[in-house]
């Protein structure tokens, strides 16, 4: 397993440095200008000195490779130089945005919380619902609550966040009053009250989300307990004597966790993308908003530093997938 991992990392190297490449070339051949939202009054002189002050005078095969340096060698640094004290990075360049000229890092640490209490919630809560629902669904197949599991994935899967969020709003805040429907990314949690604040004000956004993610893994729970039910080890655990709860819980449940694993650990990454829709109906400052703002003022660095941290995530959480099979199947060997 180790050897197995450990070479999933070296090749991890160059397919990351692929991929990097390709969404520098992309954003290089994009159409766009960070100049555009300048204001017309601009003399072009003046505007040709602030291209070459944000550095898009140099030519690709310069900007790329500083790039890379940038984001492997420079930010750590400063990160390291930041938690212990030191002073490695010695006033290094940083990937600082167009938009804000300030570091790009900088302010993805500062939108990641708001991520995390909202998309990361609403997964967790998904996953957290959707697994029992699949067991139960599967173990009474056609039954009263198959059908309305069946049901609510059908509602997850053919209502978009656009339409479901602003039905929320309109219920529960602009009706009842019951709930705010604007999040407060200022909100400090530091009492029993405050935290209070912030659960009413996350609940509607969680809930949203929360329903497409239970849509999709319980279906894929379902199916695949209902493929291994019928299987041959299960009807010879039940010959053994072994109780309902032991044949389900032990046995079935955890060789139908196989596939649901790759579905739960490639929907992790999507939790640090932020839900760009959700986000910009509650107004809640995340990394989906600041993409999109970045996308629109056409901020290279930041575009470019966010989608190549989320294909990082993608193929590490790939990997993490990989090894959990071996820990769930002991029939998977890596040799």
């Amino acid at each position: 397993m180790l050897t197995y991992t450990f070479r999933r990392l070296l090749i991890s190297i160059p397919t990351l440095l692929f991929i990097a490449f390709v969404i520098f070339m992309l954003l290089e051949l994009a159409p766009g200008d960070p100049m555009a939202n300048m204001p017309l009054t601009i003399p072009p002189e003046v505007k040709e000195k602030m291209r070459l002050a944000l550095g898009l005078g140099e030519p690709w095969w310069i900007r790329f490779p500083l790039w890379l340096k940038q984001f492997f060698i420079v930010e750590p640094m400063y990160w390291i130089d930041g938690t212990f004290g030191t002073n490695l990075a010695d006033g290094a360049q940083r990937i600082i945005s167009f938009q804000s000229r300030s570091p790009v890092f900088d302010t993805i640490a500062q939108r990641l919380p708001q991520t995390l209490w909202v998309v990361g919630m609403s997964y967790v809560v998904g996953v957290l619902i959707a697994l029992p629902i699949g067991i139960i669904s599967a173990y009474r197949q056609y039954s009263i609550f198959d059908q309305a599991g069946t049901f609510v994935s059908m509602i997850g899967f053919s209502v978009p966040p656009f339409f479901s969020g602003v039905l929320l709003i309109v219920i529960f805040s602009v009706s009842l009053g019951w709930l705010p429907s604007i999040y407060d990314t200022t909100h400090v949690v530091n009492d029993w009250a405050s935290l209070k604040v912030q659960i009413k004000q996350m609940i509607m956004p969680v809930m949203v989300l929360a329903l497409q993610t239970t849509a999709q893994v319980s279906r894929y729970m379902r199916a695949s307990m209902l493929d291994n039910l019928g299987q041959d080890y299960v009807r010879t655990a039940r010959a053994k004597g072994m109780t309902e709860s032991v044949v389900v819980l032990r046995h079935v449940l955890r060789n139908s966790m196989i596939p649901v694993i790759t579905v739960i650990a490639l929907g992790i990454p999507s939790i640090f993308g932020g839900a760009i829709i959700t986000e910009q109906i509650f107004k809640v400052n995340g990394l989906g908003q600041l993409l999109i703002i970045a996308l629109q003022g056409n901020d290279i660095p930041m575009v470019m530093t966010l989608t190549f941290l989320f294909a990082i995530l993608i193929v590490m959480f790939n990997l993490i997938a990989d090894v959990l099979y071996g820990v769930f199947d002991p029939r998977i060997r890596y040799d």
